[in-house]
């Protein structure tokens, strides 16, 4: 199965006709927001196109199949048995972060969250008028860690976790071990757990376990998932919040009914059936295999022709952090390196908070001519640099 990156100027895309807007450039290669440029499976192409004959597109109610699909999906993904009525569909997960912040959660309560983080996860916090508790991860090695004296201190100030696993940026796949004690820390003080679970699909260490899976942690878990990021259908606006307690799930929806978005999407909710089907399965086996030859690639180069940036090993997603702390550069000047000389666009550190400093975050899921175009370009203007 061939993943060719597919052309996307011209067509709207935040990666790709954004850059202006965002770098001030358009003859950046963008290889930063998390979507992939890689066509969506051909299961949900022929499942769009099929509902896209009907010619009306109205108000459109989750069908059983809906549930019966993120059922199947997460007792074939993830061993897990969830029950239908657990499910509560959603228009994005960043949007289910917002809801469960308004709904567990008043003015000035603490929220921990565990830094260098997504931003959305910071922003949520401060547009909700929250306290932010920041546990920053442990950097040693190459590979971060959980400061556990500090998390289970900052829990004790706080109502809501916040927890992204996979982590985003870091990408760290949780042990079973460390995903346990977050979750007897966050229960034995009756901190309610909101689990980021979108990257889970794509872990490359070893299986994914969902924290609220977990007997210590499944009263008190919220996960947060969606097909968008795994089969890049992220503009079809359509994710799910799996809740197994009742008095949790009722307290959700009685705030998402306050949003005022009680309909589906009619191509996500195909779109999502689709994807979470065995043809959906094995497009997803045969492009780990693609993301993990192209992590390998950029590991390799940079060993090789770029030794002052260290890449964190990818545990999950299709991202790479990248240490450039070697080069001793602020992040200003970081950001001149990659943009301005490299002509490359990546996501700053920075911007995943103060412990991201000295970091760029690399998306891989594209093709390896354009991935060597840019890591080409950046040793070229490293090696300029050191002239």
């Amino acid at each position: 199965m061939m993943f060719d990156a597919i052309e996307r100027r011209g067509t709207d895309a935040i990666k790709w006709d954004d850059t202006f807007r965002r770098f001030g450039r358009k003859d950046l290669l963008p290889l930063w927001v998390a979507d992939m440029d890689i066509a969506a499976p051909q299961v949900i192409q022929d499942a769009l196109a099929k509902r896209a004959e009907h010619p009306v597109y109205g108000y459109t109610f989750f069908s059983p199949a809906f549930y019966e699909a993120i059922v199947w999906w997460y007792k074939h993904h993830f061993d897990w048995a969830i029950e239908p009525e657990w499910i509560v569909p959603d228009h994005g997960v960043v949007v289910a972060i917002n809801t469960a912040i308004a709904a567990y959660t008043d003015e000035g309560d603490g929220v921990l969250i565990q830094t260098p983080i997504y931003p959305p996860f910071m922003s949520s916090v401060a547009d909700n008028n929250r306290r932010m508790l920041e546990n920053r991860l442990v950097y040693e090695a190459g590979r971060y860690t959980i400061d556990w004296d500090d998390f289970e201190a900052k829990v004790r100030d706080a109502k809501l976790f916040l927890l992204c696993s996979p982590h985003n940026p870091t990408t760290r796949a949780w042990s079973d071990e460390e995903l346990t004690r977050m979750a007897t820390i966050c229960r034995t003080h009756d901190v309610i757990i909101v689990a980021d679970e979108i990257h889970s699909d794509v872990v490359h260490a070893h299986g994914h376990t969902s924290i609220g899976h977990l007997p210590e942690a499944e009263a008190i878990t919220l996960t947060l998932h969606a097909p968008s990021k795994t089969f890049n259908i992220a503009g079809l606006n359509t994710s799910y919040t799996i809740i197994p307690n009742p008095a949790l799930r009722e307290a959700y929806r009685t705030r998402y009914q306050q949003v005022g978005l009680p309909h589906g999407n009619p191509f996500g909710i195909v779109g999502l059936e689709a994807a979470y089907s065995p043809e959906g399965a094995a497009w997803l086996e045969a492009l780990m295999g693609h993301l993990r030859e192209n992590i390998a690639f950029v590991q390799a180069y940079l060993r090789t022709n770029i030794p002052q940036i260290v890449p964190v090993e990818t545990e999950a997603t299709f991202l790479i952090w990248l240490d450039c702390q070697a080069l001793g550069l602020d992040d200003d000047g970081l950001e001149s390196l990659f943009f301005d000389q490299a002509g490359i666009a990546l996501n700053k550190g920075i911007s995943f908070g103060e412990a991201g400093s000295g970091f760029m975050r690399l998306n891989i899921g594209t093709s390896r001519s354009l991935l060597e175009q840019a890591l080409v370009q950046l040793r070229d203007a490293v090696r300029e640099r050191e002239r």
